[in-house]
């Protein structure tokens, strides 16, 4: 080897302490996310095994190497927990803990009853099973980061790997009761591995935090808080774009809604929002997008559609606003809902269409309210 195996585990430390300081200090500064907590207790636990494993480089102990495995198994189970947080949501504590538990007794078991060779064969199989945890928890979040949840997945698969060879070359070379610290090619090869995928392992996983961060922001940015739905700033963040023919754009807004407000005060008027949101998403489809545009304001575009689709959504809604009576703490809340429709025609901007649906629905409040009216660009009767 270029560098002797205490030189190694010497660096795994440094970059073990330096990685678990940091995610640490990141998880001060945001007390929510707990992955980080599970992930920089983690690598204080294998900091200490690997302390424990290098006493032994010269010295051996068959007590320490023990020490070492058990609180690598600790370390690497809580590895798995903040990766399983992250990644799903799910801690999975239990399915963790019962590993490591079992585990623990069966390698403390092998110690104990004189076979140090299998209770280090029976310790790297359970490291490697860890990993092996991490990386399919990576590979089933894909879909959020393909690229960098894949190269996560992937290292903690070659870290798993390499923890499996150190037991299979221990078993191949029939080391049941070791009187050494295990020195073998599978060994030296886990070596190398382990701090270069504890490494690539940490930058990446503060890389997939800190995007996903960034990605809540920008959706927080992009989402009005009250309601749920897309922003104004959101729906027309490129007002040159042009839309494509058969698109619509639904203009909706909550007939005198500033007397309800008056009347019941603006928790109820804040209720009768939230409650006319959640009865557009009932009535919409996956493809198409509803925003709030601001006030009583809303707007839904529908894509890829006739021309009675928009009228069929918009009158639908109407009628269902007209039903709805929202219980409140002042009481029983009624409203109506006016809406004016515009349709692409050719290129054609979101914001275009904006300015004709807006004139539709002043025309149906001007009207009486409580209707649907279309721009007159197609000639559509309302």
């Amino acid at each position: 080897m270029l560098l002797d195996q205490l030189s190694i585990l010497i660096a795994i430390g440094f970059s073990s302490a330096s990685l678990g300081l940091t995610l640490f200090m990141m998880w001060i500064v945001g007390r929510g996310e707990a992955h980080l907590l599970s992930w920089s207790l983690a690598l204080a636990f294998i900091l200490l095994g690997v302390a424990f494993f290098g006493s032994v480089v010269e010295n051996y102990n068959a007590t320490f190497l023990l020490v070492s495995f058990l609180l690598l198994v600790v370390g690497f189970g809580l590895l798995y927990i903040g990766s399983a947080t992250f990644c799903s949501g799910k801690a999975g504590w239990l399915s963790a803990m019962a590993l490591v538990g079992l585990g623990g007794i069966s390698i403390t078991a092998a110690f104990a009853l004189g076979y140090s060779g299998i209770g280090t064969m029976a310790g790297n199989v359970l490291l490697g099973a860890l990993m092996l945890a991490n990386a399919h928890q990576y590979w089933s979040a894909r879909a959020e980061s393909p690229l960098l949840m894949t190269a996560n997945a992937a290292l903690y698969l070659i870290v798993s790997v390499s923890f499996m060879l150190c037991g299979y070359a221990l078993i191949h070379e029939g080391q049941y009761i070791l009187t050494a610290k295990p020195s073998n090619w599978a060994e030296d090869i886990n070596s190398i591995v382990v701090i270069a995928g504890l490494t690539g392992i940490g930058t990446l996983s503060l890389t997939l935090n800190q995007a996903r961060i960034a990605n809540r922001h920008k959706r927080e940015a992009m989402t009005d808080a009250l309601t749920g739905l897309l922003n104004r700033r959101a729906l027309l963040q490129n007002p040159s774009n042009t839309v494509p023919a058969g698109t619509a754009l639904v203009a909706m807004d909550l007939d005198y809604f500033k007397k309800i407000n008056d009347r019941y005060g603006h928790d109820c008027g804040d209720q009768a929002l939230k409650a006319f949101a959640e009865l557009i998403r009932a009535n919409i489809r996956p493809t198409d997008l509803a925003a709030r545009m601001g006030g009583e304001e809303f707007c839904i575009v529908v894509s890829d559609s006739n021309q009675r689709a928009p009228m069929t959504i918009a009158e639908r809604i109407r009628e269902q606003v007209e039903a709805m009576t929202i219980s409140t703490a002042a009481g029983p809340v009624r409203t109506t809902v006016s809406a004016g429709i515009s349709y692409a025609s050719g290129d054609e901007t979101l914001q275009s269409l904006l300015i004709r649906a807006d004139e539709a629905l002043y025309e149906a409040k001007s009207e009486g309210r409580n209707r649907v009216r279309t721009s007159d660009l197609n000639g559509l009767a309302a």
